[in-house]
């Protein structure tokens, strides 16, 4: 990847580097289920998926009309963490693309420090990310507001221009476009049409093909 333009490569976490989306929204659906709200787990993709969890629970509250349940948040995370103990799984290829990555390399999540901590460690990427780790909590707005990424490329002394985003959610990808980096979209899950509708300048399937669609970006 050595003859690729980009001084700095920015991983969204979950759906990204971790196979998370799936299990943390399962329980997700479950719990507004429990709270009267009839969501799907594609519901959940349509318009939870990559929001912060102050954003969340903005929706949450506006759903039902009224404020969200004390303990939510702390049931919400209790129980993802179970499920994420014991079913969470890296990406498929995503050690490998990191392996050989000849650029500077973070993340930038939506996500607390917290969860990251967790769910690269469970799966083994922690040690890759040490000291480059970047999230919502740090900045003052939520994705799809360019904050985190802008955070994350002056942490690591790389012009916004020079920065290529990963990305695997509509909000995340206009989060990108909004700072000024090229956003490769990540399709596995998200329909392709739903992060070009959003701006993504290029798109792919699965991992293993993010090297060579980056050495060839203009």
């Amino acid at each position: 990847m050595s003859e690729n333009r980009f001084g700095l490569v920015i991983f969204d976490c979950d759906g990204v580097l971790v196979d998370s989306e799936l299990i943390t929204n399962r329980v997700f659906a479950g719990m507004l289920n429990e709270l009267g709200i009839r969501v799907t787990l594609e519901d959940m993709f349509e318009r939870f998926v990559g929001r912060s969890m102050p954003q969340c629970l903005d929706l949450i509250t506006k759903m039902l009309g009224g404020p969200v349940p004390q303990h939510f948040v702390e049931e919400y995370q209790t129980r993802s963490a179970t499920a994420l103990r014991s079913e969470l799984k890296a990406v498929p290829d995503i050690e490998t693309v990191l392996a050989g990555l000849r650029v500077p390399y973070c993340v930038a999540s939506s996500g607390t420090h917290e969860k990251m901590q967790t769910t690269l460690g469970l799966t083994g990427l922690l040690p890759q990310f040490r000291g480059k780790m970047y999230s919502v909590t740090e900045v003052a707005q939520s994705k799809p507001f360019p904050d985190v990424f802008l955070y994350a490329a002056r942490q690591q002394g790389v012009a916004p221009a020079d920065c290529a985003v990963i990305e695997d959610t509509p909000t995340g990808v206009r989060a990108g476009v909004a700072a000024g980096m090229t956003v490769f979209g990540y399709c596995a899950l998200t329909p392709k049409q739903r992060l070009i509708e959003a701006g993504a300048h290029h798109t792919f399937e699965r991992m293993r093909d993010l090297p060579g669609l980056m050495s060839g970006a203009n």
